[in-house]
Order: structure tokens, then sequence, then C-alpha cells
């Protein structure tokens, strides 16, 4: 059997395993150990092994647990209700204000903990009842939270940057880096998006009366922006020193948690039960991220032993005479595809073995580690994508589980198609002009 043939077994037997409802590490770790004993024998039970070796010594991985557990502390704190007020004061006389500080309250959320999960927690919470009291559309206000916690995977410190930098062996600094234009510009493009609609819709998102609106002084105003001191010291506690080589990316991160849990004790607002919940979840959100990155090793040493990458490149560049774009094309095509059916974490470990290394032969016209970074980006944005697309979008059914009753799943799934059009739109922008996300870590680091 071809080397080819053996590719394609693997991964269709794979595909056929996940629709019976098995865990995703559980599916991936067998097939690549089952791979491995039928193509090498009795030696090939080490491959498995030498993935658990591999990962225990990865000390970057560290930084895992310690952004989850930020996320969780916020959520949990409520650190964001000062926030949202002080969008509300400053936002709330214009059509569709709050909605925009909605959207403006989860970049500042995303820049705290690096999770979509938190953001959503924080929005469906502090937001979402807020905006239904003052009679915003239910539509568009659950597709605003569910696109503005998306912002969490892509606006540093992301998680899913950290997890992509492992696999694909890419610095976090510039992936990082490289995530910050292209999230500001998507959330820009959300609050155009909802300024457009209010503007030809205004029953979408009424502004404040003059009766509220009068009782808003400028006192009010300035007292309210010490809201957002908090995020910005975390922000800039965290990446000044780490990207000016003063610590590491570990480091950085305990910096985030000490910053962040000393937020929520001087606002009164951390207890036994907050880091009890921020633990305990914590330690089942690293535990499934390790045993995900366990099987994705496993699975990318047995493509690497078969040469399954270079018998792709072959088949589209040789055989099919495909070019570096249409390649990179139809494999967003593959991820927008799977992004209906699979989370983030299962979309990377099945196909970071054959894509990383396939798109980082590809001639972009730029060197092979600026295309990785531009990669990482692309990558994270589909996953904005896949987390909101029908039928399983992550947070879809995160919405569904913090929504009020009135709000139906047929409401949620209709929500996120405008945005989904922005964020493919943005994914289009950041592939035909790289520089968007590249400028910043190469001006950073040369």
């Amino acid at each position: 059997m071809s080397y080819e043939m053996i590719a394609a077994l693997m991964f269709s037997t794979m595909l056929l395993m996940m629709m019976t409802g098995q865990r995703v590490f559980a599916v991936i770790g067998f097939v690549a150990v089952a791979s491995a004993l039928w193509l090498w024998g009795t030696g090939g039970d080490r491959m498995g092994f030498s993935s658990a070796m591999k990962l225990m010594k990865w000390y970057p991985l560290l930084s895992l647990p310690m952004f989850v557990f930020m996320g969780y502390v916020m959520s949990e704190a409520r650190l964001a209700d000062d926030l949202y007020r002080m969008f509300h004061i400053w936002f709330g006389r214009v059509r569709g204000g709050l909605a925009i500080g909605t959207i403006l309250l989860m970049v500042l959320i995303s820049a705290m903990n690096g999770l979509s999960v938190a953001g959503m927690a924080i929005g469906s919470t502090i937001a979402l009842p807020e905006l239904l009291r003052r009679g915003y559309d239910k539509k568009m206000v659950t597709g605003v939270i569910q696109a503005g916690s998306s912002l969490g995977i892509l606006i540093p410190p992301s998680v899913v940057l950290v997890l992509y930098a492992m696999i694909a062996r890419a610095p976090v600094s510039e992936l990082w880096l490289a995530g910050i234009i292209p999230g500001l510009i998507m959330a820009a493009l959300f609050i155009a998006l909802i300024v457009v609609r209010c503007h030809l819709q205004p029953d979408l998102g009424p502004a404040l009366s003059p009766e509220e609106r009068a009782q808003i002084t400028t006192a009010d105003k300035l007292r309210s922006l010490r809201a957002g001191l908090l995020p910005f010291a975390i922000f800039a506690g965290m990446m000044i020193p780490f990207i000016n080589g003063y610590t590491s990316l570990v480091e950085s991160s305990v910096i985030g948690v000490v910053m962040t849990v000393l937020g929520a004790v001087v606002k009164g607002q951390f207890n036994a039960q907050v880091f009890e919940v921020a633990t305990r979840n914590t330690l089942g959100i690293t535990c499934m991220f390790m045993w995900v990155i366990l099987a994705a090793l496993s699975f990318g040493a047995v493509f690497d032993g078969l040469g399954a990458v270079k018998a792709v490149e072959n088949l589209f560049v040789d055989q099919l005479h495909m070019g570096p774009w249409t390649i990179l094309i139809l494999m967003q095509l593959s991820f927008l595809l799977m992004g209906m059916f699979l989370d983030d974490t299962a979309m990377l470990v099945i196909v970071a073995p054959l894509y990383v290394p396939l798109v980082a032969s590809l001639d972009f016209g730029m060197p092979r580690g600026d295309v990785l970074i531009w990669y990482g980006v692309l990558y994270t944005i589909t996953c904005q994508i896949a987390y909101l697309t029908p039928p399983f979008g992550y947070n879809l059914f995160l919405m569904r589980a913090f929504a009020p009753p009135e709000i139906t799943m047929g409401d949620i799934y209709s929500s996120v198609w405008p945005f989904v059009l922005v964020m493919v739109a943005a994914l289009a922008m950041i592939m035909a002009f790289p520089q968007i996300a590249l400028w910043l870590p190469n001006l950073i680091y040369p």
C-alpha cells in the first residue's frame, strides 16, 4: 500500500471514529498508536511514549493553566462590571451605543485572559440583560456577544495562539504581536456593522432616553474611566516585560495571574468560592488540552515517519500543478467546513501534522518564519468563524446555556450570520495583505 493510501486511511478512520461521538484526543491518539504498531511493529509503541516525554519537557506549556485561570478569575469575580458601566456612560447616548460598548468591553476582556469562554460568560451575565432591558433587538445583541467574545482567541494573550505555537514550533511572542492589529481591525468591522445596522434600523439599538442622559455628569464620565485602568495594567504588566525579553512566557503568565488576583482582592470580589471554581475549571481544561496535544504529537510523529507531507505536496504541486495561493485557499475552505462540526483544538490537532509543514514549504515570497506566523493568524481567524457557524459552533451552545428562555436556538443561529460574513471578509483581507499581521512582529523583532 502506498504512503498516500495509508495517510488517507488514517484520516478516514479518524473521521469515522469521531462520528461515533468518542472524545477527540482518544480517537486521534488511538489512530496514531494503532497505525504505528501496524506500520513498524512492536517498536511503534514507543512513538506515543516519546510524544508524552516531549510534552512533559515543554516548559512553555506551564503558561496554559495560568491564562485559563486568569480568565476564570475574571469571570467569577465579575471584574468587568465597572468596565461595562464605563462604556454605558460614554456610548449610551448614540444608537447602538451599548452594543458598541459591548464590543469594546470584549476587546479589553480579551487583552486580560485569552479565552473565548470568559468573554462569553461576562458578556452574557453583564451586557445581555442590560441590552435586552433597554429594548435592543435580541438577535442583534446575541450576535454581538458571540462575535465579540471570539476576539479572545486572537488578541493576546491568546491561548489558541499558544497551542498553535507549541505544535508549529513558532515563537509565541511574534504570534501574539501578529494577532493585535487583525484583532483590532475585526473589532472595528464589528462596530461598523453595528453602526450601519442601527442607522438603517433604529429600533435595533435605541439610544439612552434624554432623562437618563441628563443624569450622567462630566464627573461621572471621568470617574468611570478608572475602570479601564485594570485591564490595561494587566496587559502591560504581561506584555511589556515579555516583548523586551525581561521575562519568559511562563513568567509573564504568572505576572498576569498575580495582577488579576490582586485586582479581584482590591475590589473585594476574591473569595474561596471564586478560587475553587476557577481552579477546578482550570484543571479540567488544562488536562483536556494536554491530552489533545499529546495525541497531536503522536499523530504527527507517524505522519513524519510516513513522509505523508512530502507526498501531499507532490500531489498538489507536481501532479495537480496547483499554486501556493490555490492550496492555501483550499486549506482555509477545509477549515471552514470542519469548523461547522469541530472545535478549534480538534481542527488544529487533525490538520496540523499535514498543513503546518505544507504551508511552510510553499513559496509565498516571504521567509519561512513569517509564513508560520501569518498562517497562525489565518488559522485563528478561521477558528473564530468556526465558533459561530452552525450546527455545532462552540459559542452557539455557550450562548444557549447563558441566554434567557425568550432567546431560542433559532434566534442564536440567525444572529451570527452578519458577523460571520464580516469575519470572512477580515480573513480574506489578511490573506491578501499578509503585512497587516506581520508588520508589528517584524517591527519589534527585525
